[in-house]
């Protein structure tokens, strides 16, 4: 399997989550690298990452990558439940951390790098309402959890470590809202995203709302 992913990318460290998770062996073709970025244009004409293949099979989207790595390289960590109503749950919460954690971050950070001629002042006020919101919906429900749902680590939890990592970064989880910073404590602490945010270090730099000097 060949994983054209760029490090610093929430998106790609979701996934890359669910690769080390479960120790499956992949070609990491990193969009730092010009012929990756050649060979994933003409894979995807849209050029959005991550992207998967394997052999004559391309998937798509952070998601569908983890569910495909579940059917055909099933390992011991189980990221989507076998029961049906759970893994509704678990669906549930990863599009609630992708819609509304990491794309309501990406709305500011997108804005950042404009031109400040093209900034949109209320579009970024307006993403920045719908993170205190969500952060607030999220304390309350990781009140007593370990994880975003009862069934354990899971695609959810994949969605969320790098969502509210950067978030934090981008408009920080107020100090009242101790249930979800704990969680993003205990994200940060799992191994296998633990080496996902050492692998993007060096690309720091790139944030341009300046990375803070913690996590």
């Amino acid at each position: 399997m060949k994983l054209y992913a760029h490090p610093f990318s929430s998106f790609c460290q979701k996934v890359l989550i669910a690769f080390y998770e479960n120790d499956i062996a992949f070609d990491y073709r990193s969009l730092e690298d010009a012929q990756a970025n050649a060979e994933l244009a003409a894979l995807w004409p849209l050029k959005r990452f991550p992207t998967l293949t394997d052999g004559q099979t391309t998937v798509l989207e952070s998601s569908s990558i983890i569910e495909y790595l579940q059917a055909r390289r099933p390992g011991p960590v189980r990221l989507i439940p076998d029961d049906p109503a759970a893994a509704v749950e678990v669906r549930m919460m990863d599009r609630v951390f992708d819609h509304y954690v990491s794309a309501m971050q990406a709305r500011i950070v997108i804005n950042a790098i404009r031109p400040e001629n093209d900034r949109d002042p209320y579009g970024d006020a307006e993403a920045r309402r719908m993170l205190e919101t969500i952060y607030a919906w999220l304390d309350q429900r990781m009140a007593g959890r370990e994880w975003a749902t009862e069934y354990g680590f899971s695609l959810a939890d994949c969605a969320a470590a790098p969502g509210l990592f950067y978030a934090d970064w981008t408009h920080p989880i107020p100090e009242r809202f101790a249930a979800l910073k704990a969680y993003r404590g205990r994200l940060l602490a799992r191994p296998s995203f633990a080496r996902c945010v050492d692998e993007a270090r060096p690309y720091r730099p790139y944030f341009p709302l300046g990375a803070p000097d913690r996590d």
